[in-house]
C-alpha cells in the first residue's frame, strides 16, 4: 500500500502563509509609521497650545484635555493593532484549516 503525497498542496499552503505573513508585517509597519506620525503631530500641536497658557487654571485645563486626547489616540492605535492581529490570525487559521482537509 503506497500513498502518494501531494506536495503541491503543501507547498502552495506554505507559500500562501508566507505571503500572509509578509502582508501582515507590511501592514504592521504602516500602522507603526502612522502611529508615530500621529503622536508627533499631537505633541507638536499641544506644544503650540502650551505656549498660550497664562494661568495655573489654564495649565490644569490644558493638562486634562491633552491627556484625555492622548489616551484616546493611544486607545485608537491599540484598537487598530488589535484588529490587524485578529484579522491576520483568522486568515492564518483559515489557511491552516485547509491543510487539515
Amino acid at each position: 500500500m503506497t500513498n502518494t503525497i501531494d506536495f503541491t498542496k503543501s507547498f502552495e499552503s506554505v507559500k500562501s502563509l508566507m505571503e500572509m505573513q509578509a502582508a501582515t508585517i507590511t501592514k504592521s509597519v504602516e500602522l507603526q509609521k502612522k502611529a508615530g506620525e500621529d503622536l508627533a503631530a499631537f505633541f507638536k500641536t499641544e506644544a503650540e497650545k502650551a505656549k498660550e497658557l497664562k494661568t495655573p487654571e489654564d495649565v490644569v485645563k490644558f493638562n486634562v484635555e491633552a491627556n484625555t486626547t492622548l489616551f484616546e489616540l493611544l486607545k485608537a492605535q491599540g484598537e487598530a493593532f488589535t484588529e490587524l492581529a485578529k484579522s491576520a490570525s483568522e486568515e492564518a487559521m483559515a489557511e491552516v484549516s485547509k491543510l487539515a482537509k
